[in-house]
C-alpha cells in the first residue's frame, strides 16, 4: 500500500513538472502560430503517436461492452471544455487574474471530491492545499499583478476550473478503465474536436495550406508540438490519470501548484526573467503545502 502511494505521488509530481515545462515551449512559439493551431496539432500529434505505439505492440484499445459514458464525460470535461475555457478566459483577462483563478483548481477539486465521492479531506490535506494555494497566488502576483476586470472572462475561467476538478473526480470514479484507456479516449476527443476547429477556421480564413504544413515549415513549432503532444498529452495524461486512480483526487490535487513553480523557474533559467524574493517564498510554500497534504 505504501509503495502504491509513493508511485502515485511520483506520477503526480512528474506530471506537473511536464506541464510546467510546457510553458517555455508555448511562450517561444505564440508569436509564430495561433493558439488553435498549437492545440490542434498537439492533440493530432499525441493521437498519432499513441496509435503508433499500439501498432508496434500489436495491441488494441478494446472496451469489451463496457459502458463508455464515463469516458465520454471525462473527454468532454478535459480536454474539450477545459482547453476551450482556459484559452478564451486567458485572452479576456490578465496573466495574474488567470493564474489566480487556475490556482484554485486544487481547492475546487477537494470540494468536488467531498460532495460527489464523499471522500472528505483530512485536516492536513486541507492545510496543505491551502498553503499551496497561497504560494501559487503569491507567485502569480509577484510576477506583476494587474487586473482587467472582465466578468465574462472570470466566468469562463471559473468554468475551466470546475471542468478540471470534475474531470479529476470522474477519473477516480471510472475504476473500470485503465489509465491508458482513459488517456486514449481523451486524446481521441482532443484530436477530433480541435482538429476540426482548426481545419474549419483555416479553411474559412484561406490559410489551410499554412496550417497543414506548419510542423514542416517551422522547426520550432514542430519541437513544441512534439513536447506538448508526447510529453504533456500522452505521458502527462497517463501519469495524471494513474495518480488520480492510485492516490485519489485529494492527494493528486495538492501537486497541481508544482507546475506553476516549475514554469517560473524555467522562465528564469531559460528566458532570463527576474526571480524575486516573493517568488522564492511562493516556491517554499508550494513545496511545503505538497508535503503537508501528503504527510500521512
Amino acid at each position: 500500500m505504501k509503495n502504491k502511494i509513493i508511485l502515485g505521488c511520483l506520477a503526480a509530481a512528474a506530471c506537473e513538472i511536464l506541464f510546467g515545462l510546457s510553458f517555455i515551449f508555448t511562450k517561444s512559439i505564440t508569436a509564430q502560430a495561433s493558439g488553435l493551431a498549437l492545440i490542434s496539432w498537439r492533440f493530432v500529434t499525441a493521437f498519432f503517436f499513441v496509435n503508433l505505439y499500439l501498432l508496434t505492440k500489436r495491441q488494441k484499445v478494446v472496451i469489451n461492452g463496457r459502458n463508455i459514458k464515463p469516458l465520454i464525460r471525462i473527454a468532454i470535461l478535459n480536454p474539450i471544455i477545459y482547453f476551450i475555457c482556459e484559452t478564451i478566459g486567458i485572452r479576456m483577462t490578465t496573466a495574474s487574474e488567470s493564474g489566480a483563478f487556475l490556482a484554485c483548481i486544487p481547492v475546487v477539486a477537494l470540494i468536488m471530491s467531498s460532495l460527489i465521492l464523499k471522500e472528505w479531506p483530512s485536516r492536513w490535506q486541507v492545510v496543505g492545499v491551502a498553503t499551496t494555494l497561497i504560494g501559487i497566488i503569491i507567485a502569480v502576483f509577484a510576477a506583476g499583478g494587474s487586473t482587467n476586470f472582465s466578468l465574462v472572462g472570470y466566468f469562463i475561467l471559473g468554468l475551466a476550473v470546475v471542468s478540471y476538478a470534475l474531470y479529476c473526480v470522474d477519473v477516480e470514479k471510472a475504476s473500470q478503465f485503465t489509465s491508458f484507456e482513459i488517456t486514449y479516449f481523451m486524446l481521441a476527443s482532443g484530436c477530433l474536436t480541435f482538429g476540426l476547429f482548426a481545419l474549419s477556421h483555416s479553411f474559412l480564413a484561406g490559410n489551410l495550406k499554412e496550417l497543414l504544413t506548419l510542423p514542416w515549415s517551422n522547426p520550432k513549432f514542430a519541437i513544441t508540438i512534439l513536447y506538448q503532444g508526447l510529453g504533456c498529452s500522452v505521458i502527462g495524461y497517463i501519469l495524471s490519470n494513474f495518480a488520480i486512480a492510485t492516490i485519489g483526487v485529494n492527494r493528486t490535487a495538492s501537486f497541481i501548484g508544482i507546475s506553476t513553480i516549475i514554469s517560473i523557474l524555467a522562465a528564469v533559467v531559460f528566458l532570463g526573467e527576474p526571480f524575486s524574493q516573493l517568488q522564492i517564498l511562493a516556491g517554499i510554500l508550494v513545496v511545503l503545502g505538497v508535503y503537508v497534504a501528503n504527510k500521512n
